[in-house]
This record gives C-alpha cells, structure tokens and sequence, in this order.
C-alpha cells in the first residue's frame, strides 16, 4: 500500500501539513518496500484549485491512502472517486501517523470542510 501524507519538511519526523492543498511537500510511503519519496507540491503556489491540483499529485503517485488533518470538498471529491481512502491524521510525526495507520489506529476523516477559496484575500 502506498500513503501519502502532506507535509512541511522532507523527514518522516516531521510533522503533518496542516493544509493538504498548500502543503509545501507529499510523502509516498510504500508500506511494501518501506520506501520514503518525498515529492514537491507544485500546487502550493496556484491562485485556485490547489486541493484539487494536490488531489492530481496523490494520484499520479498511486496512493492507496492520504493521511490528513483537514480536506477541502473538492480534493475529497476527486480522492473518493478514485477510491483512496483518506485517515484524519494524529498529533505527531508523519512516522507516528505512519504506524498508527499501520495498527489500525487512525480513523476516516469525516470532516470534509468546503474549499478554502480566494487566498489572495486572506
């Protein structure tokens, strides 16, 4: 299984993003191999759609899975459609986040909020 978790730096002891969307790093983490690859966020910079343009990130690393704190519609909407099931993350590392999914210890998230829209104005 692969997991993709948003986040600021490239170190799996780093925390998760806050902002799945504008997070400036994804980890892929490939429970299999136990291989980590950190991918740049190109979306973090766009005016619009970064959700949804994140969204395309995770998919074209053929995530199984996305730990996140938060989710904007959008980006769920994409995400479900391509069956990834999306965890709330933790307090924590991404490694925490790793292993909690691993026990069976993260539930869904199920707090899908609408989309951040206009951050030119925030």
């Amino acid at each position: 299984m692969k997991i993709a978790i948003p986040m600021n730096e490239k170190t799996l002891n780093s925390s998760v993003s806050a902002h799945f969307g504008r997070a400036p790093y994804y980890l892929i983490y490939d429970t299999e191999t136990k291989e980590s690859v950190f991918i740049d966020n190109s979306a973090s910079a766009s005016r619009g759609g970064a959700g949804i343009k994140a969204a395309q990130v995770i998919l074209d690393q053929q995530a199984n899975a996305l730990i996140t704190p938060r989710l904007g519609d959008n980006a769920a909407d994409v995400l479900e459609a391509a069956n990834i099931e999306i965890y709330k993350s933790i307090e924590g590392s991404a490694e925490d986040n790793i292993n909690a999914l691993l026990d069976k210890k993260l539930a869904r998230l199920s707090e899908i909020h609408p989309g951040l829209h206009d951050h030119k104005n925030r």
